[in-house]
């Protein structure tokens, strides 16, 4: 091993986000690359360091006790590495708030209100960080979280509920399903197949079960790893997909998209988590989100 006995960056970061997350594809999904190539990564560090650090349960991974070790260490010093990161970003103005979100969520929902957020709160400065996965305790790197959660909670965590989350099918006006559907009662929709996400896989049966539909009976088609992709492949025409309401409000709202049957409460809520101690500017950014979702969605 080169420079001081560490095995590559890449590898550590990639072994560190299995580890935290326990999975290889929400590891890939946080840090941007392929399936693929996480597994490369792991595979070159067990080589170097002669050691198994996961073994395979059923579909899943496990650490070894080797794996448990390093990857307490890992978490460790990752999170100072995030902490001093946040110290130098905030140190560029004294407002500066890092927030984390999922990457659907920003894409689709922050960046297209960001004039008005900056219009209607122009003392605050945010730099926003998309993030998958479940969020640290600790919120390493962040002054906060935007979210979609139910407790229970991290004990460190000052929750601030924004709104109840709701989801339901939405269709492209113009792909065949959406004639199908028109005027039929939701257990029309047990004839089609369904678009669906790897990172939401309750959903449908969230959906199903509040219809009084027997989940099992869903026909899944196309899975796309990220919200954000299953989103775009429904506006792009490509079948019936479930989604969170404030994603799609704008779409269905000039007509991209139609829901046939609306959208039902999950018991999950839009948060904006912080830690403990008072901060008047998150203060201020949680009461103009929470009105933002009251009055557009």
């Amino acid at each position: 091993m080169s420079g001081r006995n560490l095995p590559a960056l890449n590898a550590l970061r990639a072994f560190e986000a299995v580890a935290r997350l326990g999975s290889l594809g929400r590891a890939a999904a946080e840090l941007h690359v392929t399936h693929g190539a996480v597994s490369r990564q792991l595979r070159l560090l067990e080589e170097e360091l002669g050691l198994a650090l996961f073994r395979r349960e059923g579909r899943g991974l496990r650490l070894t006790d080797a794996g448990q070790r390093l990857g307490e260490a890992a978490g460790i010093a990752f999170e100072q590495i995030q902490d001093a990161i946040r110290s130098l970003r905030r140190g560029a103005g004294p407002d500066t708030r890092v927030i984390g979100c999922p990457g659907s969520l920003l894409a689709r929902w922050m960046i297209p209100r960001l004039e008005r957020l900056r219009r209607d709160l122009p003392g605050l400065q945010l730099h926003l960080s998309p993030h998958e996965g479940d969020f640290s305790p600790a919120l390493p790197g962040l002054d906060a979280a935007l979210l979609v959660g139910e407790p229970p909670w991290p004990t460190q965590w000052r929750v601030h509920a924004l709104a109840s989350e709701r989801i339901g099918p939405v269709v492209d006006p113009r792909h065949p399903a959406a004639a199908r559907l028109h005027g039929q009662p939701p257990g029309a929709l047990l004839g089609e197949e369904l678009l669906h996400t790897a990172s939401r896989p309750q959903a449908w049966p969230q959906w199903a079960h509040a219809q009084g539909l027997d989940p099992a009976a869903l026909r899944t088609g196309t899975g796309f790893e990220h919200l954000y992709y299953l989103l775009e492949a429904a506006v792009s025409g490509l079948g019936v997909a479930i989604a969170p309401q404030p994603l799609v409000a704008a779409d269905i709202a000039s007509g991209r998209l139609v829901a046939p049957w609306g959208f039902v409460d999950t018991g999950a809520h839009w948060c904006l988590c912080t830690r403990h101690d008072a901060d008047p500017q998150l203060e201020r950014l949680a009461g103009w989100l929470r009105a933002e979702l009251a009055i557009r969605g």
